[in-house]
Parts: structure tokens; C-alpha cells; sequence
């Protein structure tokens, strides 16, 4: 006669795996020989033991209900399996564990991330812009809307594992036989066997496309920014939600400004004669034109700032500044007049200058002369 799994661990026919489980840790507890060394409890917990295994497992409790015993004498595998069940069940019964989850694994999963680069001028990345992309993802399939099945068809069980997912192994140890489990082979782990694909996607649930979007930028962003699109990137298997297309800002260099934070950049030449006696020069900013002041006196690498005309703040208010970097332009060629009133110049002002270009045949004689010590 077969064994009444059910009364043994004092669950209903229909008790759920949870409910199950909640009653094997409980009677483990109280009959576990380091606890109660009493023989008949130890022979209660080998029963308590092998009624959890079997109703643990869905194709034994199958047999159970149909009225056999897959631990009795020549009903298989379970037969050898022996009254114990895995360590970790035992270990979840005293301490509470949470063992990990069986069963099969989804077909249906979440999608991954995508990025896509997105080049912008420096005009489009200060006062921001909308920007159609083009983006090449996995979109569920429209022939059989993510199910990866062709169309009237449906996955069948595995045969190999029963739906299940998995296989089960025995090891005997010194503790007893630990029951262990791995991916079934047939169906990868699935539980279910797809027989007719879907002739589009193959049985994925999803196809490539290329999709046309348009992405806000806002003002003020950077270069190497990403900016996230929620559930506009890859589709997941089995028609899975999709996961999220970041847009990297990629800023192409400016023919005049160079851009630092939310300051901007630039360099300027003046006439050697502006820079001694001050000057006014017009700036063409990103989106105006600010004119500036040239004091007298300006030295080479001096800098003027011209307040609020950088780029916008992306979070805040205001915005940067420009900074106008000077370079003092000295001339390369003079006539002779204009050589005369510049020795005139120098001689006012007291400063020596030497006349290298009228000695001897000028700059190439003097230093051929300076070599030889005729100089």
C-alpha cells in the first residue's frame, strides 16, 4: 500500500509548495535527532524526510495522486534516491533559510540598455535642441507579438524534465543523499520545448529594427553627457520590456570659442600701437555681439570677461562667462620711416635699441663677425 505523504506531513492534497515547505521545516524542528534522540523520532524524521522529497517534486506528487509510490521498490529512479532530501532543506528547516527558487526559467525577460552618440556644435549643446536619431534595436516581432511561436501553435512540456526546468542528481555523504539540480538539457532550462518557431524571429520573440526618435536636448549640457530614454532601448527575449537608450553628447570642437565648464573661450589680436594706447574691439558672442574696452598699457596675455555671455547653467539658472584672452601683435616688417620714428620713440623714452640691421651688411654679418671675435 503506498504511503500517505500527505498525513505524514499533515498537509492537505492540494497544499500549495509553500504550504508544504511550512510544514516540513516545522516537523524537521521537532523530530530532528540532535534535538529530540528519541529512535521512534528519528524514525519520524526519515518519514518526514522522504514525504517532503516527494511532494517537493511536481512528477512524484503526480504520482502520488494517481495513487502510486515513487519510493516504493521498482518505481524508478526514486526508488534509489532513499528517504532523505537535499542539505539545504534540511539547513532552511533549523535556520530559516531562503533556498533558491525552482522551476523552470522565463521566456519572457527584461531587454539591455543601448547607447547611441549623438554629435552636436557648440551652438546646439549651450541652447539646446530637438535632434532626430536613428537607432538599430531588438523590437518585438509583430508576427507573433513576442510569443517566438508560429501562428496557431503553442510550447509543448519537456519531456526530459516534465516542465520542470531542471534535473535532479543523488550524492550520498555522510549526511545522507543530497539531492542537486541542474538545467535540463532538452530545454535549456525553460521547461517547455518550442516545435514550430515563428518563421520571422525564430522562436526570440523580437527582430532588429531601425526606428526613428527625436531626443530633447536641454541647454547647457556637455560633452560626454548621456541622456536617458526610458524603454527605448533593446527588447528582451520572448517580447520582455525593453530596457533604456542613453544618448551620449559628443560636442565637435568651435572654429573661435573653446568651452571649460560654462565658461567660454577665446583669443583675440591686437595692434601693438591698441595695446599702448587702448582701444575699443567688437566680440561676437554665441548669440550677440558685446563690444569691449582696450585699456592703454594692455601687456600680451592679458584677458578681458565679459559676464553672463558663456553658456546657459544645465541645472539653474544664469550662465557663464566669456573670456577674451588678448594677443599683442608686434609688426614683422616697418619701412624706414616707420623704423625712424621708432628709434625716435625709444630714444625718448630712454631705451636702447640695438641696430643690428645696419652693421655690416645687417643680422647674418653681425653674428658671422660675433663668431669669429670681430665683433
Amino acid at each position: 500500500m503506498a504511503r500517505d505523504y500527505y498525513g505524514i506531513l499533515g498537509v492537505a492534497r492540494n497544499a500549495s509548495a509553500d504550504d508544504i515547505k511550512r510544514a516540513y521545516r516545522k516537523l524537521a524542528r521537532e523530530y530532528h535527532p540532535d534535538v529530540n534522540p528519541d529512535p521512534e523520532a528519528q524514525e519520524k524524521f526519515k518519514e518526514i524526510n522522504a514525504a517532503y522529497e516527494v511532494l517537493s517534486d511536481p512528477a512524484k506528487r503526480e504520482i502520488v495522486n494517481l495513487g502510486g509510490d515513487p519510493l516504493a521498490p521498482g518505481q524508478g529512479a526514486g526508488a534509489s534516491a532513499g528517504p532523505f532530501v537535499g542539505f539545504q532543506d534540511i539547513m532552511d528547516a533549523f535556520f530559516g533559510g531562503g533556498a533558491t527558487a525552482r522551476g523552470p526559467r522565463p521566456r519572457t525577460r527584461p531587454g539591455a540598455d543601448a547607447i547611441l552618440r549623438l554629435e552636436l556644435d557648440l551652438h546646439e549643446t549651450a541652447f539646446g535642441v530637438e535632434a532626430p536619431i536613428s537607432v538599430d534595436t531588438a523590437v518585438v516581432c509583430q508576427t507573433c507579438n513576442g510569443a517566438g511561436t508560429a501562428a496557431g501553435t503553442h510550447p509543448t512540456t519537456c519531456e526530459t524534465c516534465h516542465g520542470r526546468g531542471e534535473i535532479q542528481s543523488v550524492q550520498r555523504t555522510f549526511l545522507g543523499q543530497v539531492v542537486s539540480a541542474r538545467p535540463c538539457p532538452s530545454c535549456q532550462g525553460y521547461g517547455s520545448i518550442i516545435t514550430h518557431p515563428c518563421a520571422k524571429c525564430g522562436g526570440d520573440g523580437r527582430v532588429r529594427a531601425r526606428r526613428n526618435l527625436t531626443v530633447k536636448i536641454p541647454a547647457g549640457v556637455e560633452d560626454g553627457m548621456r541622456i536617458r530614454l526610458a524603454n527605448q532601448g533593446e527588447v528582451g527575449p520572448g517580447g520582455g520590456p525593453a530596457g533604456d537608450l542613453y544618448v551620449e553628447i559628443q560636442e565637435r570642437p568651435h572654429d573661435i570659442f573653446s568651452r571649460k565648464g560654462d565658461d567660454l573661450h577665446c583669443r583675440v589680436t591686437v595692434p601693438m600701437t591698441a595695446a599702448a594706447l587702448g582701444t575699443r574691439i567688437t566680440i561676437k558672442a554665441l548669440d550677440s555681439e558685446e563690444t569691449v574696452d582696450v585699456k592703454p598699457g594692455t601687456q600680451p596675455g592679458s584677458s578681458l570677461r565679459i559676464r553672463g555671455k558663456g553658456v546657459p547653467h544645465l541645472r539653474g539658472t544664469g550662465r557663464g562667462d566669456l573670456h577674451v584672452h588678448l594677443d599683442v601683435r608686434t609688426p614683422t616688417k616697418l619701412s624706414s620711416e616707420e623704423e625712424r620714428m621708432l628709434r625716435d620713440f625709444a630714444r625718448t623714452r630712454g631705451e636702447e635699441v640695438a641696430e643690428l640691421s645696419r652693421q655690416k651688411g645687417g643680422f647674418l654679418s653681425f653674428m658671422r663677425d660675433a663668431f669669429n671675435g670681430q665683433a
